[in-house]
């Protein structure tokens, strides 16, 4: 059942292209982050705030742990979303942390940029 208050969680077109290519991989992907992304519904703020991206970006780095792969999850997935509004989530990007080790502030700062460029 939906609150009225029900916070609406979008994609960034970079989130579903890496959603779609750590499927292929991960099988349970999505029913990983479905979890997740209820809890950001029900307006839970989750995972730690990135700083350095600028004071009107709330963004923030969550873990999700992976469970096609058998270790916690600091070697899960790694979430990153932004707080638009206190309505609005934006999932900005996805990536398994055996891919990459870490998304800098400039890589963030772009896909920002690129969503809202398209947006506008």
């Amino acid at each position: 059942m939906q609150s009225d208050n029900a916070v609406s969680v979008r994609f960034s077109d970079e989130f579903e292209e890496e959603l779609y290519r750590l499927s292929k991989r991960f099988r349970n992907i999505r029913s990983d982050i479905q979890p997740i992304i209820e809890q950001l519904q029900q307006g839970n703020i989750l995972g730690d705030r990135i700083g350095g991206i600028g004071e009107e970006y709330i963004v923030y780095k969550l873990r999700v742990r992976n469970t096609n792969i058998q270790k916690g999850k600091s070697a899960g997935y790694r979430l990153i979303y932004q707080l638009e509004s206190p309505i609005i989530i934006l999932l900005l990007t996805i990536s398994s942390k055996s891919d990459r080790e870490d998304i800098g502030v400039n890589e963030i700062r772009d896909i920002v940029a690129d969503f809202y460029g398209e947006e506008g």
